[in-house]
């Protein structure tokens, strides 16, 4: 049974995720695969679009990386103020959300950063540390002051 090697054009149960050249019978990819453009034949063509897609991803993942980097460096020189509603004792009724820290940024810096990628546990008034996730290898500590 003759092998035919295929580029990935959807994700495909047993055989691999989209962009994965693999190997598979002849009639798995003609009856299966190219019949619901599942997949392209990998000629030498193609091989090489697959490539030159691959290097512009990598490109313009390490542009996402140099930015977050940039923006890190940026976010860590400067300091959050919040006014918060607490009792006597520092300890705020409820807490600061992420969103509220998220609506702080982009009024106060002009930063738009997206509550989930907020980490904040703040519950008493202070100075406390907030982690932002900017990039999957690039996080940034704020300095935020919550004022009673």
């Amino acid at each position: 049974m003759a092998k035919v090697k295929v580029i990935l054009t959807q994700d495909v149960a047993g055989q691999g995720r989209k962009g994965e050249i693999v190997n598979v019978s002849e009639g798995y990819a003609k009856n299966f695969i190219l019949k619901l453009n599942k997949g392209i034949i990998a000629t030498d063509e193609e091989l090489k679009k697959l490539d030159k897609k691959k290097q512009k991803a990598e490109a313009k993942k390490e542009e996402e990386r140099v930015k977050a980097v940039a923006l890190k460096e940026e976010i860590e020189k400067k300091t959050l103020t919040m006014d918060v509603k607490a009792g006597a004792n520092g300890k705020i009724f409820g807490s600061v959300t992420t969103k509220e820290i998220s609506a702080a940024l982009e009024k106060e810096f002009g930063y738009k950063i997206d509550k989930k990628k907020i980490e904040a546990n703040i519950k008493t008034t202070g100075e406390h540390k907030v982690t932002l996730k900017l990039h999957t290898d690039v996080k940034a500590e704020l300095k935020l002051i919550a004022k009673g």
